[in-house]
């Protein structure tokens, strides 16, 4: 399968702390991986090394060959190629549902109108259709988590990065999302997932397990049948 994203001996320090030291990791096309660990294991930090959204400090990240040191517009990549899904969202508030979605088509060159096609259906997805006009303001906190999950859907992202995407949902919408990943996933995209939930872990073909920035232990075995 072909390689999306790979990290060689990665590493990042921040403010003299090893937030990540010396991990290797490769995700293929069709493949969930599930990052799992205790807070301030580095997990967040690997997916902001993984989706071009900061700069290891030692190693190198490749996302489809290209090593994102030689790259000097991240924001080309990721808007292209990269979905993500934030832990705090990042939604703009000035912008309906619809808009925010749009957004990283818009600046990545697509046309507004179909820029907008592609927004209602993948809130229509998300069962947030009725809701496409509507502000972040006015929404929930679990249709705000959907419409960001909406956000790093769109489009055609070969690797989607997931951080927590399940926080803010009842169990029975964290398994229509999951599916909607696992989905995305067997059509041919790369699903890097943060999850501190075990029933969400399942759903991924593998599981690696960060402790003090290093990869401590990898499986291949679902925790337990979510699917």
């Amino acid at each position: 399968m072909t390689v999306v994203v790979s990290l060689h001996d990665a590493g990042r320090v921040h403010d003299g702390v090893h937030a990540l030291k010396g991990v290797n990791l490769e995700v293929s096309a069709g493949e969930l991986v599930a990052v799992m660990g205790p807070s301030g294991s580095g997990k967040s930090t690997l997916l902001n090394l993984a989706g071009g959204l900061d700069r290891p400090t030692s190693g190198t990240v490749r996302i489809e060959g290209e090593d994102l040191a030689g790259v000097k517009d991240l924001a080309v990549v990721r808007r292209g190629r990269v979905g993500y899904v934030f832990q705090d969202l990042n939604l703009i508030p000035s912008l309906t549902a619809a808009e925010n979605v749009m957004l990283p088509r818009e600046l990545d060159g697509v046309s507004a109108g179909k820029a907008r096609k592609e927004a209602l259906a993948v809130l229509a997805e998300l069962s947030l259709g009725d809701l496409a006009d509507d502000f972040p303001e006015e929404l929930s906190g679990g249709q705000r988590q959907r419409v960001a999950i909406a956000r790093a859907l769109v489009g055609e992202r070969r690797l989607l990065l997931a951080d927590e995407p399940t926080g803010a949902l009842d169990t029975a919408t964290g398994d229509g999302i999951l599916g909607l990943l696992r989905g995305r996933c067997d059509a041919g995209a790369a699903v890097l997932l943060v999850t501190h939930e075990p029933r969400y872990a399942a759903w991924a073909d593998r599981v690696v397990f960060l402790r003090d920035g290093e990869i401590a232990d990898s499986t291949d075995v679902p925790l337990e049948s979510a699917r």
